[in-house]
């Protein structure tokens, strides 16, 4: 029995190319600015966390580093506006990458790009998904915190872990439900994202009574979804690797010619071999830190537009994957009418009157 899921692929394939070309730099700019909050464009790795094994022995070293650095009231005033600073900051993101889920959507369901438009019209559902998510997150993080701290409470105290060899088995220990929690999420999220913002779009339900909706149709069609979990999962890791290579390419290509003009700038100055950076380099300073900060905007540019097909065809699959379990529930259905007519470009997509 074939599955929507598998057929689909392809199905996909020719709707992206259908409203992606023949070239439109227009649409394609809009496209990128959509991708760059949809597609995690430009969002930094975790960072690792260090577990020092500090012993209680002293060791002689003159004087020198015996004594760690005082935490001023300033110094930790600081650190909390810092990190209030970068919460702000991720929250307005997420906020503005909820709300242009509904902007991509709606784009594929008009066939046309409107980002501005789109996104008056459906700030509102977005900040709607954007209170789901941040929910689903933290409840994703209580379920791994919530026992860690136990444990270490349960046990007396942090004083009572020990040193790394304890630390790591205690991580080893909550590995399972750490592992169990992503994946959790991971699928309510990848459902969300895929499935349950059309509905939302569609119906103009909130998220809860849109996920209810949906639900029926995931239960009645598990095998179908289960299908498009795999095959998402196997398409992103061969599509990361890809998109990866190109940025990184493109990374180079644009980095190296603005280090040139950086090593040249600091040359030019006589700011390297004459004994430090005085107060007659800082223009220099400046110049190579504005085409730093050139060179970077360049790059997320360049992954942004990268990333413009890939974010469409996944989104095109997830639309037809949908209609095709649930008629009601179809958004696209001229596009997959003109597609399996042997026509992809039977629906105009009315790129020349797309504004933003």
């Amino acid at each position: 029995m074939a599955l929507h899921a598998v057929d689909d692929l392809e199905d996909a394939l020719s709707a992206t190319r259908a409203f992606l070309f023949p070239f439109d730099a227009g649409r394609w700019l809009r496209l990128a600015i959509v991708a760059f909050f949809v597609g995690g464009v430009g969002s930094a790795p975790t960072s690792g966390f260090q577990f020092g094994g500090g012993g209680g022995g002293s060791v002689d070293t003159g004087g020198v580093g015996t004594t760690p650095p005082e935490i001023t009231g300033e110094l930790l005033s600081l650190v909390l506006l810092v990190a209030g600073v970068l919460v702000a900051i991720g929250l307005v993101v997420g906020f503005v990458g909820s709300v242009m889920e509904f902007v991509l959507v709606a784009s594929l369901r008009d066939e046309e790009v409107h980002v501005r438009r789109y996104f008056r019209e459906h700030w509102r559902a977005g900040a709607r998904l954007f209170g789901f998510r941040l929910a689903l997150t933290l409840l994703a993080a209580a379920l791994v915190a919530v026992p860690i701290l136990a444990l270490v409470f349960g046990t007396g105290g942090p004083a009572a872990v020990g040193g790394p060899g304890e630390v790591f088995g205690l991580l080893l220990l909550l590995l399972p439900l750490a592992l169990v929690a992503g994946i959790a999420f991971s699928l309510v999220n990848g459902f969300t994202t895929f499935f349950v913002v059309p509905v939302m779009l569609l119906e103009g339900a909130g998220v809860l009574a849109s996920w209810r909706r949906f639900y029926g149709t995931l239960r009645a069609e598990w095998k179908e979804y289960l299908a498009f979990v795999v095959v998402t999962f196997v398409l992103s890791l061969v599509v990361a690797t890809a998109v990866g290579i190109v940025v990184g390419i493109a990374a180079f290509l644009v980095v190296v010619p603005f280090v040139l003009l950086g090593l040249g700038g600091f040359l030019a100055a006589g700011a390297l071999g004459s004994g430090g950076i005085g107060a007659a380099s800082l223009p220099v300073l400046l110049a190579v830190g504005l085409l730093g900060l050139l060179a970077f905007l360049l790059v997320v540019f360049v992954a942004a537009v990268v990333q413009v097909p890939v974010v469409t065809y996944f989104r095109y699959y997830a639309l037809l994957v949908l209609g095709d379990t649930d008629e009601a529930l179809d958004l696209v259905p001229e596009r997959r009418r003109a597609i399996r007519a042997g026509s992809g470009d039977a629906v105009d997509g009315g790129s020349g009157a797309e504004s933003a």
